[in-house]
Parts: structure tokens; sequence; C-alpha cells
């Protein structure tokens, strides 16, 4: 049983030996010097760990820290006799492309791509990735004009300079980034690394700046083409509801946001006006324990959760401590099966963190699956269609089971994110469930429970058995 982190120091680290998925995000450079807001940026002189350590810490997240760790000490190794490449590669993650950098290369393998812990990529892609953008696709890149050993000039050696691309939307892109007026910008104004525009940089100004009462998706970044939207149902009039827990004990109201404000700030502070703040340190538990008093105490600024298009979440960590977080959408892009990973959140970072489009696909599949175990295992009851391994058809297969098992509350989950302060649960941590840790949030997206409505409504009567 692993111990708990002192009060002293509250960030929830797993042990070494385990590695599961995180997401880091770099914080902007404060001054044109060259130095890394996370301490003075290290030099092709320093040790091979302590550049990884420091280029590790910017890196945007999407690949787990296992593969990222790898791919990088690789990169390390190789520009170890190149230090003046080393050193434009350093310069260039360290303060997000704002100063100008040269050309990064290595060596162009046969195939052109570069294999990191038994996966093959583009080399160019896999950086790219790893510091600027975690939802990148490899026919996404385009190199500067100045860039003199760019991939697609097919010379011996290949530019991996995060900042010698410029990401450019292709069709498989446009949906989700056709809410942005400017979803990738050039590679040196400083603002590359960003898959969307930023709220703000700084953490102290997050007050939304939306004309009020529009609706939230129809005026947000409204300049900018829009897919067509899942639904032509009405949204609805609050566009997600917060409930506060400490352990398993639900503390105070539910929190509901408008659709007309976009953006909300859970914070640990205790202004009690509501609106776009849901100041937690208002909130009086007699039953508080002792862990919970800690944890609450590093909270600070809190998280800021943003509406986007018909119901994309995004999410801005304004503490100064990580937050971990459930999310089906992370877990699909981090590979992983749903409701299987949890994803530490890096202060400063800022990530998408629900798709609707994708929620609406699973819950169909999820419920057209269960009617037809429903339909399958009517049938194999009165004998019409013997299951597999059945006797007389009487015993359906096991999945067919787990599927017709599916309830309302399995899909609603879909729906749903929740996010802890402070503290971490699962296999790497002391806590199990997220009901073990001392203060966290569930989030219901009602955009989402809307289309989940709708879905069930589709369905045939039998299937009223979920």
């Amino acid at each position: 049983m692993q111990t708990e982190s002192h009060a002293d120091a509250p960030t929830d680290e797993p042990p070494a030996s385990r590695t599961r998925q995180r997401i880091i995000a770099e914080r902007r450079a404060p001054s044109p010097v060259t130095m890394s807001v996370l301490g003075p940026a290290p030099s092709s002189a320093d040790a091979c760990l302590s550049i990884v350590h420091s280029l590790m810490c910017h890196r945007q997240g999407g690949e787990n820290e296992g593969f990222a760790k790898r791919a990088i000490e690789s990169l390390v190794k190789k520009l170890k006799e190149k230090k003046d490449e080393l050193d434009s590669l350093i310069t260039a993650v360290t303060t997000n492309g704002v100063h100008p950098s040269k050309c990064v290369t290595i060596q162009r393998t046969l195939d052109g791509r570069l294999q990191v812990a038994g996966r093959k990529g583009f080399p160019h892609v896999i950086y790219a990735r790893l510091w600027r953008w975690p939802d990148l696709h490899k026919n996404e890149l385009k190199h500067v004009k100045f860039c003199q050993f760019a991939f697609d000039l097919k010379y011996d050696s290949v530019c991996v300079n995060p900042y010698h691309y410029e990401r450019v939307a292709s069709p498989a892109t446009a949906n989700w980034a056709g809410n942005s007026p400017a979803p990738y910008t050039s590679a040196h104004s400083g603002r590359g690394n960003q898959p969307h525009p930023p709220l703000h940089h700084h953490p102290h100004h997050h007050q939304q700046h939306h004309a009020p009462n529009t609706h939230f998706w129809s005026q947000h970044h409204s300049t900018a083409p829009y897919p067509q939207p899942v639904s032509n149902h009405p949204g609805p009039e609050f566009w997600c509801s917060i409930s506060y827990f400490e352990l398993d004990v639900q503390v105070g109201e539910m929190f509901k946001v408008q659709s007309s404000c976009p953006l909300v700030t859970v914070d640990g502070y205790v202004d009690p006006s509501g609106g776009d703040r849901f100041c937690l340190g208002q909130l009086s538990n007699v039953h508080r324990t002792a862990a919970s008093h800690r944890a609450r105490l590093h909270i600070g600024r809190g998280v800021q959760l943003e509406c986007r298009g018909e119901g994309d979440i995004w999410m801005r960590c304004l503490s100064d401590h990580s937050v971990f977080v459930q999310s089906f959408y992370l877990d699909r892009e981090a590979g992983r099966a749903p409701g299987d990973g949890v994803h530490k959140i890096y202060p400063g970072a800022y990530i998408k963190v629900f798709d609707l489009r994708q929620c609406h696909r699973q819950m169909q599949q999820q419920a057209a699956a269960a009617q037809a175990a429903v339909e399958t295992q009517a049938a194999a009851v009165v004998g019409a269609i013997p299951g597999p391994n059945s006797v007389g058809g009487i015993a359906p297969a096991v999945s067919v089971r787990s599927a017709a098992g599916l309830g309302v509350d399995d899909l609603r989950r879909l729906c749903i994110v929740r996010l802890s302060f402070v503290k971490g649960w699962g296999c790497d941590y002391p806590r199990q469930s997220i009901k073990d840790t001392p203060c966290w949030l569930e989030v219901h997206l009602h955009r989402a429970l809307q289309l989940l409505d709708q879905v069930l409504h589709m369905l045939p009567p039998r299937e009223h058995a979920l």
C-alpha cells in the first residue's frame, strides 16, 4: 500500500515503476529571455537526464508518459554530439517557438519512420504531437519556408523541430476545428502550440468575454463556419450542472451553468454570487475529514470549463496543483478502454475533455447493441435461435447477456466528466475510487443528456427494458 503524501506536499505522484496516462501542458514564458516558466532552461552542456526532465515538462499530452520519455530520451541522445542543434531544440520547446531556432535533425530511416517503444511513426509527427498538437494526424503538417531539412524534402537528415512545421486543417479535422476562427497559427507567433485560441494565458484573467443572452453554441466563435449540429432539437437552458463531493458525500447544492455563459470557473474561494463562478470555499460540511480540509486548502484558482460549439468541453487547470480527470474522450485519445484511465492534468494545462459527436456515436452504438442483445435473448429463450454454446437455445453467449444488461445509467455515464483536486485514484494510488478522494466534482453535460434522451426514444418499445 502506498503512503499518503504529506500535507505540505499535496501533489499526488504515482510510483516511478508505474506509468499511467498523464497530460502535461506548457505555460507561457513570462519574458523574452530563453527561460522555461518551470525554471531556467538547460543547455546542451547539461546532463541528458536534466534536459529530458525539462523537455518532458513542456509536452502537451496525448501520449502516455512512458512513450513520451522514451521518445525524448532517444532524441536527446542522438543530438548530444550536435550541441548547437540540441540547444536549438531546447530553445524552441522551452520558449514555445517565440525565439527563432535552427533545424534539429536526425538520420532518415529506410522507410522514413522512427520506432519508439515498439511503435513506428514519422519522426516530425511524433515530436509535433509531443510538444504542440497532441491530436495531430500525419497528413496535417507543412514545413515552414526556412526549414532546410523538412521531412517532405526527402534529404538523408530529417528536421524534427516542432516549430519548423505548421498545422494545416485536413478534412478529417474540419468538424472539430470549425469552431475556431484561427485554429492554427504561424510557427513563430508564440501561439502555434495551442490547438484552439487560448482563453487567456494569465490565470487571474479568466472572466468570460461573451455577449450575454445569446445561445452559447450559436454565438461562441461565431465568425467561423460550423459543422452541421448533431441534433436540431433546441438546446438546454443550462449547459452543465456541477456537483461537489468530499469522499462519497455531496456537499452543497448542485450548481447549474446557464447556456448563455459558456465559461465557468470552479475555485476554492468564497464568493457566493454564482453566475460563472462556483466557489467551493463557501461550502460547509459538519462531517468534513482532515484530509478533505487539507486538500481544500490547495484548490486555489481551481479549474475553468468551457463549452465550445454544440457541446465539446475544454478544461484549463488554474490551480497550482494538478487535477485528475475521468474522461471517455481522453481514454480514446490515449488508446485505452473507456473508463480505464485517470488522467493527470498539470497546472496551466488547457485540454479537451469531452467530444459531443464521439459521445453521440458511442451512445447510439451501445444502445443499438443492447437492443440487439435483448432481441437475441428473447429469441433464444423461446428456442427460435440457439445461442452459441447453448443447450436447446436457452443459454445465450456471455457477451449477449452483458450487452443485454446495459442500462440507462451505463449510457448516462457517457455524458459525465469527473475530476478530483490534488489527489488521484486508481491502481497507481492508494485510493481505488474517486469516492475515496478528499474533494472532487461531477459534471453532468446537458446537451449530451438531451441527445441520449433522443436516442432512447428512437429505440423500439422492447428496449424500455433498459
